[in-house]
């Protein structure tokens, strides 16, 4: 009888979760975060976990959420149904820092970083860094809405690749203001949902 280990069980689950092109949305997240911590390199570390309000974080403190969203589905891939790209942008009414409850409504991240996956032919798959185009924008620059059309967020940040993120995100973070705490927004009292929203208040740096 063969002896299965620890090994062989992260090898089976790990292929009938990502071991197809197009990975079910429960799971897509973690291949975006994937994707991103591979761009992004060991600067940023990667501690997005259970409760875990930011999924990157720089060693100066420097936060960054990742949200996606796809255009092919794995549950309409045999009909090639093109999905509507829609965000979660949602503000927390409260968060965890570290094991600190934060009873305050906001956004806990300084920067949130959209990645659209916009493939919808046969050659689509959610694993390939190269299918995926991101944009990044500051926590202050977003509306207080459930969640952001694509393009709600292409008004706030120009797309860039796999290959410019690392270098993107670097000067987005050289833009935010020296010694800056976590974006605390106050939630409104009706949060909707926008597929765009005006940019007037985004504050954009150049470099």
């Amino acid at each position: 009888m063969t002896v299965l280990g620890i090994a062989d069980v992260v090898a089976h689950v790990s292929d009938a979760a990502f071991g197809r092109p197009l990975v079910t949305n429960v799971l897509r997240g973690h291949v975006a975060e994937a994707i991103v911590s591979l761009a992004l390199g060991p600067a940023w570390r990667w501690c997005a976990a259970d409760y875990a309000s930011w999924d990157f974080e720089r060693e100066d403190g420097v936060r960054l959420e990742v949200k996606q969203s796809a255009r092919r589905q794995s549950w309409n891939a045999m009909t090639k149904a093109r999905s509507r790209p829609s965000f979660d942008a949602r503000p927390r009414t409260c968060w965890y820092d570290g094991l600190t409850w934060i009873d305050t409504p906001g956004r806990a991240a300084h920067l949130y970083l959209f990645c659209w996956h916009d493939r919808s032919d046969d050659g689509a798959d959610h694993r390939d860094p190269m299918q995926w185009t991101f944009h990044v924008v500051p926590a202050t620059a977003l509306p207080l809405v459930d969640r952001l059309g694509l393009a709600a967020v292409r008004e706030r940040a120009a797309p860039c690749t796999f290959e410019q993120l690392s270098g993107v995100v670097t000067r987005a973070a050289s833009c935010l203001p020296s010694g800056q705490n976590p974006p605390v927004s106050t939630v409104s009292p009706s949060i909707v949902t926008a597929d765009s929203a005006s940019p007037n208040a985004t504050s954009r740096c150049s470099a």
